[in-house]
């Protein structure tokens, strides 16, 4: 399984920007997709979720409201549509596929993810 993430780029305060996340070796529908980010000094955290369950949609309270999860089996890719943006939602974004033991109720935890894609850098700046 590799994923690919891609879309980031430099913002204005305000602005938006969709965030890709191309998949091979794996049909995009056939596992969770988890949504991270990493801002510089910070851990990594969880911010979407979206799951094989009817696509069911998880958020954290940070980006609730602003960001939308979708996937689309036709391109094989994952989407993080990013609005009304902050400065402090720059950070690295990464996407993942969920492991074979994954549970919703953990969708947070980086260990329910077994395959990671390299990130892509987001800076929300004027």
């Amino acid at each position: 399984v590799q994923l690919q993430a891609s879309g980031g780029g430099l913002v204005q305060p305000g602005g938006s920007l969709r965030l890709s996340c191309a998949a091979s070796g794996i049909g995009i529908g056939e596992r969770a997709i988890g949504w991270f980010r990493q801002a510089p000094g910070k851990e990594r955290e969880a911010i979407s979720c979206i799951s094989t369950e009817k696509d069911n949609r998880y958020y954290t309270d940070s980006v609730r409201g602003r960001f939308t999860v979708s996937r689309d089996r036709a391109t094989n890719a994952a989407y993080l549509q990013m609005n009304s943006l902050k400065p402090e939602d720059t950070a690295t974004y990464y996407c993942a596929t969920s492991s074979n033991r994954f549970s919703i109720w953990y969708w947070t935890s980086e260990s329910s993810y077994s395959s990671w894609g390299q990130g892509t850098l987001v800076t929300v700046s004027s």
